[in-house]
């Protein structure tokens, strides 16, 4: 864990105060997600604060699903969740569910049922809506908010017992329909809904709402400090209102912070849907989605996002991050960290005229300069080679330093060459590139002194073919969440998946794992997809070398 992620933040000078005063003894935390879906950058902040937290007061962080809507939850989702938490860095002390908490929940109802706090409504859901009034004006009762204990605890079993069809009725919360909070509105604490529950099977036809179930969930596992984003300050009344009515002696203290907000990336979970439903994106771990399992196909590190995270620290003043500083951290981390290699995504054949012909050699290129231990790549050398078609001009501009007619380049690990001749095709396109090399200069420096200002890289005739897929921007629009519905796949940028199909990279790094990062010499950060094979390699673009975005 970064010491960075320990700070002492406004969150952190509220628990300080409690434990001073003696109002807490020690720190419970958890993250909470509904598994309904795959996380995204936004939950990642979320994970660091609720888990770092926990660790800085040598206390726990649980992770609990708040799995109370069967009918959007699957088990895919629970995997996956568990999945990105691990790879952030994070480690729970125990994995709860809500639904592990049912009957517990079904006990609190009755309990408000009977102190006349809770009541079975007929109304439908659009009534109940008409009923609750706007901002600006107070709800109204329902005629059915005065009903008996009696009938309350009967029509709420008959719900339990499957007597009604879904919507027929719900349980409401009975509070205040005049609040200036439309939370605490008589809001619905339990519906009917006849569906499966992937881990209570058939067991009930009635569910708790969230707002019913979090609280409770929070007080029954003993949270201390239930941090979350500003969305639910509004429902904090409500939180305390479903605590102290049930009688919790050490109620949760809700604390809440900023989401992260990033511009030109999705983070709706309904826009995410549509991208991977409408077959805008490949799926939910496609690399150019903001979820976490398509950043880490993509390649970002762990430990970058940590950092992202860090530097855009925990306030409760809305803001929003510009994304060039994810990829910033991304950048510093995997140069840190990643081996180089050399790799070409649009070759060109290069034929050495004097060096003999059959005749081919090894070299060793160092794969990190900051990192010996990494040690060097074997390259191998011979008269036909492979450079990149952008570091070959027929008539160069000024201060052009690469490969052109006359002029002298350096192959990086190699020897100097210099250009003779080109060939190309009736459209002007070269298709192949004659030079003659100094043999006295390999390994890149020639011992007469000369300087040579350009220094390319090059394939070797043993190299690999392999798809490269280059992955930019899904969007160029600040705020993609607010274009239209219509306007929606329009927004959606065409070219920000390019993919080369007939890229050269070494042997070596043909046998690279799914995952593994690399530093393509010259060109950006790459990893091994997941589809990569020996046989057929395929490295999707993490980040270009260079970003005009500046660290403030």
């Amino acid at each position: 864990m970064s010491d960075n992620l320990l700070n002492s933040n406004f969150i952190h000078d509220f628990i300080d105060e409690d434990l001073a005063a003696g109002v807490n003894t020690r720190v419970q935390t958890r993250f909470p997600p509904e598994p309904n879906g795959y996380l995204h950058i936004g939950h990642a902040k979320a994970i660091c604060i609720d888990f770092a937290t926990a660790e800085k007061y040598g206390g726990v962080c649980n992770l609990r699903f708040d799995d109370t809507n069967p009918s959007k939850e699957d088990v895919e989702y629970v995997e996956s969740i568990m999945e990105d938490i691990k790879w952030l860095g994070f480690h729970w002390e125990h994995v709860y569910y809500a639904s592990e908490y049912f009957d517990f929940i079904y006990e609190c109802a009755i309990k408000l049922i009977e102190a006349g706090k809770a009541y079975v409504d007929d109304l439908s859901a659009d009534e109940i809506r008409e009923y609750r009034g706007t901002l600006t004006e107070p709800g109204k009762n329902s005629p059915y908010r005065d009903r008996s204990v009696e009938e309350n605890l009967d029509l709420f079993r008959r719900m339990t017992a499957g007597e009604f069809a879904d919507g027929e009725k719900v349980l409401r919360a009975k509070i205040d329909m005049a609040s200036p909070n439309m939370n605490m509105r008589d809001p619905v604490i339990y519906r009917i809904m006849h569906v499966r529950h992937h881990q209570t099977g058939d067991k009930w036809c009635v569910y708790p709402m969230y707002d019913f179930a979090h609280p409770l969930s929070d007080a029954k596992e003993g949270v201390t400090y239930s941090l979350c984003s500003l969305e639910f300050e509004n429902h904090r009344p409500l939180y305390d209102w479903f605590i102290k009515e049930i009688g919790f002696a050490e109620p949760p203290r809700q604390i809440e912070f900023a989401r992260l907000n990033i511009n030109r990336c999705i983070t709706s979970k309904r826009k995410n849907i549509r991208l991977v439903k409408d077959h805008l994106v490949s799926g939910w771990d496609d690399p150019r989605m903001a979820t976490i399992c398509g950043m880490r196909r993509r390649g970002y590190p762990a430990k970058a996002l940590r950092t992202f995270i860090e530097r855009v620290g925990v306030s409760k003043a809305y803001s929003v991050v510009d994304y060039g500083l994810l990829e910033a951290c991304v950048r510093d981390e995997l140069n840190a960290s990643a081996p180089r290699t050399m790799a070409v995504l649009d070759p060109v054949k290069v034929v050495i005229d004097n060096y003999p012909a059959g005749k081919t050699e090894t070299l060793e290129v160092e794969r990190h300069p900051d990192h010996p231990e990494f040690g060097k790549e074997t390259v191998t050398f011979g008269r036909e080679i492979y450079i990149d078609r952008a570091d070959f001009m027929k008539d160069p501009p000024k201060k052009y330093f690469r490969l052109y007619p006359g002029n002298e380049v350096r192959l990086k690990g190699a020897y100097f060459v210099t250009c003779v001749s080109f060939t190309e095709d009736e459209d002007g396109n070269v298709t192949e590139i004659h030079c003659t090399y100094d043999p006295l200069t390999r390994g890149g420096d020639a011992p007469d002194g000369r300087k040579v200002k350009g220094t390319i890289h090059f394939a070797g005739p043993d190299a690999v073919k392999a798809e490269v897929r280059l992955y930019s921007q899904l969007f160029d629009v600040e705020d993609p969440a607010s274009v239209p519905d219509e306007e929606f796949e329009a927004a959606v940028r065409k070219d920000s998946l390019i993919v080369v199909e007939n890229a050269l990279i070494s042997p070596e790094t043909a046998k690279a794992a799914p995952g593994d990062a690399f530093q393509f010499i010259r060109t950006g950060y790459f990893c091994a997809d997941k589809d990569s094979t020996p046989e057929h390699p395929v490295f999707n673009r993490t980040v270009e070398l260079n970003s005009s975005f500046k660290v403030k």
